[in-house]
């Protein structure tokens, strides 16, 4: 039983009810860390470090009062004082250290790693300003720095300090940890995170423009500076080898302290490769092993029997390549050993396909994590089998047993339990509380879905739940929404393969339809949210059009009663928690054949939401649990588009000319847009980009995705059905638990001891 009053009343010398919210979470801040602190590190002889760039942790205030099984009583014990924990939570600053699925997943595997009793910690980097705050001005994305850090704050300040050379100087770093406490567990592990104290926002000028030379005031200020200059791509350099040099020096240092000799410590330590960013920790790890005294080619094994890699994309572009000039710039001690490990790879197979240094002098960084690492995961069945037929067939050949599949997973206490807080206490009376620890328990549910009061209270809290989006985005954005329409959402990185273009094209289609006449059996209000990259003009382009459209609808007396395009601002986890108990439609649109994964299709299935899809990423296994009823599948299959692109045989403009496409995309350069405020050079672009190009193949989907909308449109009006496929997919939900994800993990690759 805890107290929080008496807690409170020794901090501020005063009640809770005389309290502000921000004292109150300064008050909950300290005694969640206090409770947190006291529980012993997981410390098993084997402990994995999970490197990535991103950990994109969201607030943590309620996720580990529920991971300390506290938060029932806080909660009860504030609302006796007439205190609302969720109010309390908006003081909460959410931790900028990722943008996208990646990061979100890296911390959901810690939580699991954790909530599982395993020993592991995530390591990345302290950055101060994350990727960037997003702002709309004039229709268009504005970048700023997202502040986050505060001197209260999760962040606890460690002693360990390391050395990390570079080409012309050395810096010294300093670590900082979130403790990161599993479900009802008695230890914990961290999130350890590296910094710079030298490092300074005044350099930054307008928006996020800096000096990108000043390494000693940049390197840790923004997560993926733009690499769009030689500058940019030099200080990703930096940064990469400063948190992997970081990483290796820790994991060595505690592995002696736990007894290791160094020729043993793959029996002490495994590295977790998370996306190509940390490959630097392959050859800095043979280099520390021989500063020990390790030679060469023992060292070499050492690595190879520690080290598995996570592939996480099968866009080619995405796999990093660096220049040999550019790594001789920032760490010419470490080209030596890349050269070598080049040539030994070269001496079993010297293919282009799988070379580490291509002929045109660069640094394939997937190429060396295969050649180097015992283990290579894709994240989807069908993306893992991509990797091995088609992207990385060559390294299959030469490795098939390296080759595994880790479908990705979500931890039902943040996208749940914390999310949909009435759900998941409905669903606690209705089955049970197994769900919380062994997700499948869900399946339960299935003998309930013809249970008319089950539907009639899911009905209830999806209103609920929409209620509360509507009240948090007139607050944050001033923008009404009708909780009585269709949400139908869209949140995710914006980029071109995931195709948000080809739902705009269908509001636009929606838009046109109503203006002649053909007014639906209800409103639809269709959700965007995600950041485009400073870099990415197309996608910049996207944005400027969705929110141009959305204030042509608005402004629209005839179609603002039936349609809203809303952009969510500043999309993040904590929009994402409002977001999506509301979601009535899952829009996991990719171009088929280029999506690893995705793990926010799992985040709606399990929030009651129905998937629109092509057979991309995780959406095959999603089809594969909940059958051809109860999802929506449109659009080629992946092999059909793999084999466009390998006969390049699309035509974009062969589609563009059709009558049912060609008003749509006409309609992106039509006055009625231009004189919203639309730019002529962004939206000219955009069109041309449709027409002429459509890399990610837009037009190929577009009829049938809009045939296959209008269809879910349609079903929804059936509510005894539509509520019996919202139950199914509940119920099918468990397998993408990340704690089944990390289980497998464990079993396969990592082998830690419970």
């Amino acid at each position: 039983m805890i107290n929080l009053q008496n807690f409170v009343q020794t901090m501020y010398a005063k009640r809770i009810e005389d309290c502000s919210d921000q004292e109150l979470y300064y008050a909950l801040l300290a005694f969640t860390k206090q409770r947190s602190e006291a529980k012993c590190t997981n410390d098993q002889k084997k402990k994995v470090y999970y490197i990535s760039a991103e950990f994109l942790i969201g607030k943590l205030l309620s996720n580990n009062l529920i991971n300390l099984g506290l938060y029932d009583e806080v909660k009860h014990q504030l609302a006796e004082a007439g205190k609302d924990l969720i109010a309390i939570e908006e003081m909460e600053m959410e931790p900028s250290l990722g943008n996208g699925g990646l990061g979100r997943l890296a911390a959901c595997f810690l939580d699991s790693i954790a909530s599982l009793g395993l020993s592991g910690d995530g390591v990345g980097l302290n950055y101060h300003f994350g990727l960037f705050r997003q702002l709309f001005q004039y229709h268009q994305q504005s970048a700023v720095p997202n502040e986050w850090i505060t001197p209260r704050s999760w962040l606890t300040e460690s002693p360990i300090s390391y050395q990390v050379p570079f080409a012309n100087f050395t810096l010294t770093s300093k670590l900082y940890d979130i403790d990161v406490p599993g479900y009802k567990t008695e230890k914990k592990n961290r999130l350890r995170l590296f910094d710079l104290a030298s490092v300074d926002d005044n350099i930054i000028d307008d928006g996020i423009d800096f000096d990108m030379d000043d390494i000693f005031r940049n390197l840790t200020l923004f997560l993926y500076p733009d690499d769009s200059t030689d500058q940019g791509k030099i200080l990703r350099i930096f940064q990469q080898y400063f948190m992997v040099s970081n990483a290796a020096q820790l994991l060595i240092d505690e592995a002696v302290a736990k007894g290791s000799t160094i020729h043993d410590l793959a029996d002490y330590a495994v590295v977790q490769i998370n996306d190509t960013h940390p490959s630097l920790v392959i050859p800095e790890l043979i280099r520390l092993l021989e500063l020990r005294g390790i030679a060469f080619d023992e060292a070499v094994e050492i690595v190879k029997s520690m080290t598995a890699y996570t592939n996480h994309t099968i866009l080619s572009e995405a796999l990093e390549k660096w220049p040999l000039e550019f790594l001789n710039k920032v760490v010419p001690h470490l080209v030596p050993f890349i050269e070598e490990l080049d040539r030994r790879a070269k001496e079993i197979e010297n293919n282009p396909a799988v070379n580490i240094i291509d002929e045109h002098g660069r640094v394939h960084m997937a190429h060396m994590d295969i050649h180097y690492g015992y283990s290579i995961n894709g994240v989807a069945a069908l993306h893992t089998e991509i990797l091995k037929s088609s992207e990385l067939k060559a390294f299959y050949d030469l490795y098939p047993d390296k080759f595994n599949n880790k479908t990705n997973g979500i931890t039902f206490r943040r996208w749940l339990m914390h999310a949909n807080p009435r759900l998941a206490h409905y669903l606690d009376d209705l089955i049970g509380r197994d769900y919380h620890r062994r997700a499948e328990a869900l399946e339960d549910l299935l003998a309930h879905k013809d249970d008319a009061a089950f539907k009639q209270e899911l009905e209830k809290i999806k209103h609920h739940n929409k209620r509360k989006l509507q009240r948090h985005i007139a607050k944050t954005q001033g923008v009404e929404v009708n909780p009585d329409s269709i949400f139908d959402v869209q949140i995710k990185r914006m980029h071109e393969y995931k195709r948000q273009q080809m739902n705009v094209l269908y509001v636009i289609h929606k838009y046109l339809d109503i203006k002649a006449g053909n007014i639906p059996a209800r409103p639809l209000t269709v959700f965007f949210g995600g950041k485009a990259a400073p870099a990415y003009t197309i996608a910049q382009d996207i944005i400027h059009l969705i929110l141009v459209l959305s204030q042509v609808i608005q402004h629209d007396p005839e179609v603002s009663p039936h349609l809203q395009l809303v952009m969510i601002e500043n999309y993040n986890v904590t929009e994402a928690s409002f977001i999506i108990p509301a979601a009535d439609i899952s829009e996991q649109i990719s171009l088929a054949s280029k999506e690893a994964s995705g793990t926010g299709n799992m985040k709606f299935m399990l929030n009651g939401a129905l998937t629109i899809g092509t057979d991309d990423g995780a959406n095959v296994e999603i089809h594969e649990l909940v059958g051809d009823d109860n999802i929506y599948i449109f659009g080629q299959d992946s092999q059909t588009v793999i084999d466009y692109y390998a006969n390049g045989t699309y035509n974009p403009h062969h589609f563009y000319e059709k009558d049912a496409i060609r008003p749509l995309v006409d309609f992106i350069t039509s006055d009625v847009i231009r004189q919203a405020g639309g730019i002529d050079e962004r939206l000219w672009r955009l069109q041309d980009n449709l027409k002429h190009n459509d890399h990610f193949m837009t037009l190929l989907d577009l009829e049938e995705y809009i045939e296959t909308k209008e269809r879910m449109l349609a079903d929804y009006e059936d509510r005894d059905a539509w509520l019996e496929k919202v139950i199914v997919n509940i119920a099918k939900a468990g397998f993408f638990s990340s704690d089944r994800t990390i289980e497998q993990y464990n079993e396969d690759i990592w082998h830690l001891e419970k």
